[in-house]
């Protein structure tokens, strides 16, 4: 069994923003209210978070998560890393370090602005006084496991840095960061029907570094999985809009939404 949950649900500003308070989100909707992306996938003895956001104190909170295997980082941008400081308490919960896997470039923007975080190579800090994050090296289409998960990253191109997306167990999950395009070579790590697909939408229309909806529902359509749902959604996303704009099998994504799914035999 799998379960997914979209601790954080919202683009870099969150919903409601500093700046443009609401935009087009209804405020009497709660699922309007989104603090920024970070997700927690279970599947059998494993709990791992995709990405650590800022708001990432409240969402552990809220969704009651103390323990996590590890952490795997799409990117390096702030709304997506920043939370990484609330891992010491996951260290003082656990009271060991705790590994996470990135890209080398990823890695070393961690480094550099998180040095205190990360544990010498064989040698794990106190936790009880210290973080202590231990960092794994990943490369584009090489699997790993991280104790009873597969996952294969896989390259997704076009937005402002390198972006990394996830395929779980060859594919009955696939969770895509920030793109505007999925590399080609990705699809060929799909191997086992899709259960359950996460996609970006930071706004209906798009730009030039994030796919807009119809980029979305075009890559979900080549996909096909049994579910969508729409993650990272900014000011200009209201709930009940884009879910009235998008097919049965696709749902816009809240804040500690949870969805439960069976095993492919």
């Amino acid at each position: 069994m799998y379960k997914m949950t979209i601790l954080g649900s919202g683009a870099a500003p969150g919903v409601p923003a500093v700046g443009s308070g609401w935009g087009n989100c209804d405020p009497s909707v709660a699922e309007n209210r989104r603090t920024r992306t970070t997700s927690c996938l279970e599947y059998k003895n494993t709990r791992i978070l995709i990405d650590t956001s800022p708001d990432l104190r409240q969402q552990l909170l809220a969704s009651g998560v103390r323990n996590v295997d590890g952490i795997v980082y799409t990117h390096a941008h702030a709304d997506h890393l920043h939370g990484i400081d609330e891992l010491r308490e996951i260290n003082r919960a656990e009271n060991r370090s705790l590994n996470f896997y990135a890209t080398a470039e990823t890695i070393a923007t961690i480094r550099e602005r998180f040095p205190y975080l990360i544990a010498t190579p064989g040698h794990d800090n106190d936790v009880s006084c210290e973080p202590s994050l231990v960092a794994n090296t990943i490369e584009y289409y090489r699997p790993f496991m991280l104790k009873d998960l597969k996952i294969t990253p896989i390259r997704l191109l076009g937005h402002n840095m390198p972006t990394t997306g996830y395929v779980f167990n060859d594919g009955e999950i696939v969770y895509i960061a920030d793109y505007r395009k999925i590399d080609e070579a990705a699809f060929n790590c799909i191997t086992r029907p899709v259960k359950l697909l996460i996609l970006p939408l930071t706004t209906p229309e798009g730009g030039c570094h994030h796919a807009g909806l119809d980029d979305i529902l075009h890559d979900a359509e080549r996909i096909a999985p049994q579910r969508v749902v729409i993650n990272h959604m900014a000011v200009e996303c209201d709930y009940r809009e884009i879910d009235r704009l998008t097919p049965q099998n696709v749902t816009p994504a809240f804040d500690n939404m949870s969805i439960i799914l069976d095993e492919e035999k």
